[in-house]
């Protein structure tokens, strides 16, 4: 009896046990408690608090999750920094690397080639330009041919010249032909002076024949070509070897392009251009490079470098417009490290990329600088810093390099490291800055955003313009502009993934413009005004925002011959960068409609 009892006390007492577990296990109220519990238990025997923060602005941590107090965007943890094996380096996690749109490249050694855009005109050749000139003095009494662009061949009459000499010389010719059987050499000194005078012995002849005195005498052409200038009228009085036409051979013409100094040394003799002639449309052509000027113009500070071309069917007409493009060899032997321009963050003084390390714990970028060849189109050519075979970031460097500075480590601006940021920040915190590409994927934005940032373009031109004269303090009031406008913009206007681009515009320019507004001399603000301009051309190519059409502008010689772009209005080009000294130096390189 009492094994029975005990029996029904153990059964009784599992089945309240499984009772119990069933209702906890199923009551909703508790579960999350529970589970939220659990995860801190979890927590706390780690060690590693969870710190969140914004993908877009990394300077908001909190314990919690939430919404960035910024721009709304949900947090997301913030990996444990107390893990990275280099305390120099800054460890991202694959999710953060692939919110803030970060691409890496393993660099190598490449030939440093370069495309080269020319422009140029056509013009005439020079071995074929001829002056038809007077071979007597003498009144222009007759002009057969009277307008340029005519064509003459050679021995044409091109009008008629009356002379005295001529006269008196004919009357010569006849008494020396009366006793020319006796004096011979007389006679023959009689004939050759109108020869010298460029008559024919068809002409001599005649004359002797008539036995009249001829007191006007035919202007023969030399050569056969076009008129290209006139340089008389009917009634002048010209002396002997004055100049009557200017006319040309156009059956070859030449195109001299206008190849920058900082350029030269891309091109050769004997380099094939391709080139295509604005009245042309839809023709493209091809030459080689038959000479190049062994001297810069001092003014424009170009040399020319020429094609010569046949031009049988005068299809090309000098003084045409013509686009020429060179895929040139770098001047070096040796293949160079060439890396995109995006990859590349430029202080002013000092040019950084940030070196990717992979593990399979860890993925951590370093702060490195490098020293900047000559600009390939959409690369630099590195001479140092960088070896083959390195990983580096191409896209997304303004996220590590905020997320260095924040952590206190090497970053653009302070490449020795700092205190590490935390706490809250409200958008009045200058953020590290990198250069925007120039080939940004387009995003649609509303008509109300447009409305946004047309002010800022427009102050954006006004700082433009006051450099392009030299104006410091003008130039310095437009930037102070800049940075008011842009804190009135409301981003709510922007939507989605522009949205986050303009975040990112907005830290780049109210940083370039902070650093801007310091300087006090042209030379120093044009510095930062180039890192302002890749930042507008790339919210242009973006957003479109702009009801005209803008031109991008590039100057070869800006930024230490690197080269450098800008945006206007107009296609005339007023250079930004060198002011009144050179203003005319540089090309449209893109129209934004």
């Amino acid at each position: 009896m009492k094994n029975i009892l005990n029996n029904k006390l153990v059964m009784l007492v599992t089945v309240l046990v499984v009772g119990i577990a069933v209702g906890w296990l199923t009551k909703p109220d508790t579960a999350p408690n529970m589970e939220a519990d659990e995860h801190d238990h979890v927590e706390s025997i780690a060690g590693i608090p969870i710190t969140y923060t914004c993908s877009m602005h990394p300077q908001i941590r909190q314990n919690e999750p939430g919404d960035c107090p910024i721009c709304g965007m949900d947090l997301i943890p913030l990996e444990n920094e107390n893990a990275e094996a280099d305390p120099m380096a800054i460890t991202m996690s694959p999710t953060a690397m692939q919110l803030a749109g970060i691409q890496s490249l393993v660099v190598g050694n490449s030939s440093s080639d370069k495309s080269i855009r020319l422009n140029g005109k056509i013009q005439t050749d020079e071995r074929q330009n001829y002056t038809q000139s007077a071979h007597i003095s003498g009144r222009i009494e007759n002009l057969t041919v009277n307008f340029t662009g005519e064509y003459v061949k050679k021995g044409q009459t091109l009008g008629q010249l009356y002379s005295p000499e001529l006269a008196t010389a004919q009357e010569e010719l006849f008494q020396a032909q009366k006793i020319k059987d006796s004096q011979p050499a007389l006679f023959a000194a009689a004939k050759s002076k109108l020869k010298n005078w460029k008559l024919t012995d068809g002409q001599i002849d005649q004359i002797l024949a008539t036995g009249k005195v001829t007191e006007q005498v035919p202007i023969l052409a030399n050569v056969s070509g076009y008129v290209t200038e006139k340089m008389v009228n009917l009634g002048d009085y010209v002396n002997r070897g004055e100049p009557i036409y200017q006319i040309a051979d156009l059956s070859k013409v030449w195109v001299l392009f206008d190849v920058y100094e900082s350029e030269l040394q891309w091109i050769n003799k004997g380099d094939e251009i391709e080139f295509t002639v604005q009245s042309l449309p839809g023709e493209t052509f091809t030459g080689k490079v038959s000479y190049i000027d062994p001297i810069v113009d001092p003014q424009t500070r170009v040399a020319k470098a020429r094609l010569e071309l046949s031009n049988s069917n005068l299809k090309f007409k000098p003084e045409m417009f013509v686009s020429g493009k060179v895929e040139s060899e770098g001047s070096s032997k040796d293949n160079s490290i060439v890396v995109p321009k995006t990859a590349v963050m430029w202080t002013g003084t000092r040019s950084v990329v940030y070196v990717k390390t992979a593990t399979n714990q860890s993925v951590t970028f370093q702060l490195r600088e490098v020293t900047l060849g000559p600009a390939l189109g959409d690369h630099y050519q590195i001479e140092s810093g960088l070896l083959p075979g390195e990983e580096i970031a191409v896209n997304g460097t303004f996220s590590i390099d905020a997320a260095a500075q924040l952590a206190g480590k090497p970053s653009m601006m302070s490449p020795d490291g700092g205190a590490a940021m935390s706490g809250h920040n409200h958008g009045g915190m200058a953020m590290p800055v990198s250069n925007t590409s120039a080939t940004a994927n387009p995003e649609f934005i509303s008509q109300d955003a447009k409305n946004e940032l047309k002010p800022l373009f427009d102050s954006y031109f006004e700082l433009k313009d006051a450099l392009t004269q030299d104006k410091l303090t003008t130039s310095l009031n437009s930037a102070r502009k800049m940075k008011s406008i842009i804190s009135k913009v409301n981003m709510s206007k922007f939507k989605g993934e522009s949205h986050m681009s303009w975040m990112k515009y907005e830290n780049n320019l109210k940083t370039h413009l902070d650093k801007f507004v310091e300087q006090k001399s042209l030379e120093e603000v044009r510095k930062f005004f180039l890192n302002i301009s890749d930042e507008m051309v790339g919210m242009a190519e973006k957003f479109h925002p702009y009801p005209s059409k803008i031109y991008v502008q590039h100057c070869p010689m800006a930024d230490s011959n690197r080269g450098a772009d800008w945006l206007s209005l107009q296609d005339k080009v007023v250079n930004p960068y060198f002011g009144p000294s050179m203003l005319s130096c540089g090309e449209v390189i893109k129209i934004i409609d």
